[in-house]
């Protein structure tokens, strides 16, 4: 009975995690589009000036 009751214990800790872990996830996104916003332009620049100074054989 005693390890039942350890086992629902358990299992009611790991519900609480799920929002921390969306949160952290959509935190990250916006990371993610913020510097894409910001780097995007000079990325892709760059990319361009490298495809262009290759030469064609």
């Amino acid at each position: 009975m005693n390890g039942k009751r350890r086992a629902r214990g358990l299992a009611a800790d790991e519900e609480g995690d799920v929002p921390g872990w969306v949160l952290i996830t959509l935190m990250t996104a916006g990371l993610v589009v913020t510097v894409w916003m910001l780097a995007g332009p000079a990325l892709s620049a760059l990319f361009e000036r490298a495809i262009s100074s290759v030469g064609v054989i």
